[in-house]
């Protein structure tokens, strides 16, 4: 109960965000269509136990759900990631990728397993491609509306600058030694991989000119950080919380506290969320930076300084 109170709560906070004063442009259609299937599928899971739905059900509710926040994004700003098609597919086709580390990781590490997946292959990599794609749309698009609707603006005192050089050693540190631990210790190391890729590539994001949350607190601009720490506790609810009633899911079976849950996650879990969502922010500069031509790079958040109406999409930096 716990646990679906404070999803409410966090579905009802963005919704606030989204209505809680007049945007640059309507709520557009596609807005509306996504929202009524999210109520949609909702009955269909709960109440019709229709089969494409249970066994993809995490697949087609974060799709939905990206497009009612991608429409609340464009009421605020007047643009957003869907219109942009090259940048978002860009940006859910680095998501699948990036998450195969962590899925890598749990192979030696052993923090979740799933349960109740399609038996043939195919419909087994379609289900999970689609998945995964979906990760880091969701996280952004919903920074990208707490972002709009006030984090652009918070100012804090400029952060004093330190040498990289041991930010990136520490880093190193904590990706490599979950994996050298003996393995009766890995189940409870996997917060060090967390942490690790924002010490690593923070950094060296900053000392390259790439968008970088530890460049804007240098700045005094802490909007896009704020921004991702909100949005990646939020979609950590809405995902325990869907992934909770679906067939085809995940279990957590690293070895601590599990006792006391909120859906199927033990309680402390849900603190590695907000930094997942910044660790999330670093990786996609990365691969977007090496793999995407410039046109397919998402400009996410736009910095404190910026106009609201400027577009948030395609970054047309070399």
């Amino acid at each position: 109960m716990l646990g679906v109170i404070l999803t409410l709560a966090a579905a009802a906070a963005l919704v606030m965000l989204a209505c809680r004063a007049p945007g640059r442009r309507p709520y557009p259609w596609y807005g509306w269509v996504c929202l009524g299937a999210l109520v949609g599928l909702e009955l269909l899971l709960l109440a019709a136990h229709v089969p494409v739905v249970e066994t993809f059900f995490t697949a087609w509710i974060w799709t939905v759900y990206i497009g009612a926040v991608d429409a609340a994004v464009y009421r605020w700003r007047g643009d957003s990631l869907l219109h942009h098609a090259a940048a978002f597919w860009g940006m859910a086709g680095l998501s699948i990728p990036a998450w195969l580390i962590f899925e890598a990781y749990n192979l030696r590490l052993r923090n979740w397993a799933y349960v109740g997946l399609p038996r043939h292959f195919w419909e087994l990599a379609v289900g999970a491609g689609w998945a995964f794609a979906t990760i880091f749309p969701g996280l952004f698009e919903t920074a990208e509306l707490i972002h709009a609707s006030f984090a652009q603006g918070l100012r804090c005192r400029p952060w004093r600058r330190r040498a990289g050089a041991p930010w990136v050693t520490a880093g190193v540190v904590l990706l490599v030694a979950p994996l050298l631990a003996p393995a009766r210790w890995g189940g409870y190391l996997f917060a060090l991989v967390w942490a690790g890729f924002i010490l690593l590539l923070e950094p060296l994001h900053r000392e390259g000119g790439w968008p970088s949350l530890w460049a804007d607190l240098e700045a005094g601009q802490p909007g896009r950080g704020v921004a991702l720490l909100l949005a990646g506790g939020a979609c950590g609810f809405f995902w325990e919380f869907w992934n909770y009633w679906a067939r085809s899911r995940w279990e957590y079976i690293f070895p601590i506290l599990h006792r006391w849950r909120i859906f199927a996650m033990p309680v402390p879990g849900f603190l590695g969320f907000p930094p997942f969502a910044w660790e999330c922010f670093a990786l996609y500069t990365l691969l977007a930076q090496l793999l995407l031509p410039p046109g397919w790079r998402a400009d996410l958040l736009p910095g404190a300084g910026a106009s609201a109406a400027a577009p948030a999409r395609a970054s047309q930096r070399p």
